[in-house]
């Protein structure tokens, strides 16, 4: 692979703690050396006036193969993260077949190969994640499994997560709990509150997230094993996780962009619509939108620490599972390529820093789940999250002023599926890098080929 140069952009590295205007040389896949004015016989990305920061980590990314093709590829979903900033995905197991066995992971791996971003899979906890019988926990392990989790639901059983625990604290990995107990859920639509008191639709209450993360806290003092809380929502859940942090246990836990920067309100949709209510089923996910208190919390969690992590949940769906009636139609929300934009939004109104943004887009969820290691695979991540010497050569260009309009036809991903079609949002992904290869590059509207 050619050397490559990026010139004159301010570096912003928080996992080595750089802020400064420095040029980068990458060369066989791995930072060679930083500094200012490099001199390098090298092609070069010209990078004057944007941000360049390590390519962003996502742990929670859906990408159907195998399976559920129709609504995404690992080739599709790659394209889109190219686009989103994204050059290392987390591959949730809730495929048909689910991931839990080798041969699934071998599946996910072979389909990832040539992609435009790593793809590093999360094996099931359960087998068929029915929340029974766990699955080959240390098998799925050594085949590549960087965590474990049966999203979508919880490991609602106390008995069988708490053996679960018992396990991954042997295998020095995660649990990554979709936190929703499904008894108090009840069927539950969307947010239990006034926008669904007035659109008649059945609520899921704040406890349902609430009372799977303050059991499984239990569970981690006892066992020891890492826990990781999925796509956070609620005040409450926060402040259990940063009581369970200042005891020193080895939780870590993520937030969505949409839980950042949307409420229950964006259910309602337009007021234009007929009677003022849309029941925007792009707007249905699985924790709901919660209310503007909780939201709040959630930028506050993020910006102090207690929340690791951003990542996207991104949920593609195809068009007949959104358009259809609002009880009916599937959770989720296409969010890769619009992730940046909502975080950028959010900085721009004062709520957030970038650096902290970049932070928790790269080295947080890379410290989060200690995936700077080489990898079963063989595949060397040490250095990942960071633009150090040495490390992978992955990061993205970033103008964090540009405002764009959201088109969701315009889309990489096979899923439109998303709330914030038709708004503007501020900042955006210029270029990509991953491997030392441009996989995206905004001036040109295309993804390069990769070699």
């Amino acid at each position: 692979m050619p050397d490559l140069l990026v010139r004159g952009g301010r570096l912003i590295d928080p996992g080595s703690g750089v802020d400064a205007p420095l040029d980068l040389l990458l060369r066989d896949g791995r930072v060679a050396r930083l500094g200012p004015d490099l001199q390098a016989d090298a092609p070069e990305i010209n990078a004057a006036g944007l941000i360049v920061a390590p390519g962003f980590v996502d742990l929670h990314t859906h990408l159907r193969e195998p399976g559920q093709e129709h609504k995404e590829t690992v080739a599709s979903g790659a394209r889109a993260a190219a686009r989103g900033g994204f050059t290392t995905l987390c591959a949730m197991p809730n495929t048909n077949p689910p991931a839990d066995t080798p041969a699934v992971i071998a599946q996910v791996a072979a389909a990832a190969r040539g992609a435009p971003a790593r793809v590093l899979p999360i094996g099931a906890v359960t087998k068929g994640r029915a929340g029974e019988q766990l699955a080959e926990l240390a098998t799925l392990r050594d085949a590549g499994a960087v965590a474990f989790s049966d999203d979508g639901d919880a490991v609602a059983d106390a008995g069988v997560a708490r053996r679960a625990l018992d396990y991954l604290a042997d295998l020095q990995r995660p649990l990554a709990e979709h936190c929703e107990d499904p008894r108090l859920a009840g069927g539950g639509v969307m947010h239990e509150g006034a926008v669904a008191t007035r659109l008649g639709l059945r609520g899921q209450p704040a406890l349902a997230e609430t009372a799977i993360v303050q059991r499984d806290l239990a569970l981690v003092a006892e066992t020891g094993a890492r826990w990781h809380g999925c796509h956070l929502s609620t005040a409450a859940s926060l402040e259990a996780v940063a009581n369970a942090k200042a005891r020193g246990l080895p939780v870590s836990a993520e937030v969505t962009p949409h839980h950042l920067l949307l409420t229950a309100a964006s259910v309602a949709g337009s007021a234009q619509a007929p009677g003022g209510l849309a029941y925007d089923t792009n707007a249905k996910v699985n924790p709901p939108l919660r209310d503007e208190q909780d939201v709040d919390a959630c930028i506050d969690a993020l910006a102090s620490g207690v929340l690791d992590a951003v990542a996207t949940d991104h949920a593609p769906h195809a068009l007949p599972d959104k358009q259809c009636e609002f009880d009916a139609a599937a959770f989720g929300i296409s969010a890769l390529e619009t992730a940046f934009g909502a975080l950028g939004t959010l900085v721009a109104r004062g709520r957030l820093d970038l650096a902290t943004v970049i932070e928790r887009l790269t080295v947080g969820p890379v410290r989060a789940w200690q995936l700077d290691r080489v990898q079963p695979s063989g595949e060397d991540l040490r250095g990942l999250g960071t633009l150090a010497e040495g490390a992978p050569a992955d990061l993205v260009l970033l103008d964090p002023a540009a405002t764009w309009t959201v088109n969701p036809d315009a889309f990489a991903s096979l899923g439109k599926n998303t709330p914030l079609a038709g708004s503007e949002l501020t900042g955006r992904v210029i270029a990509t890098v991953y491997a030392g290869a441009t996989v995206f590059n905004h001036a040109l509207q295309e993804e390069p080929q990769r070699a």
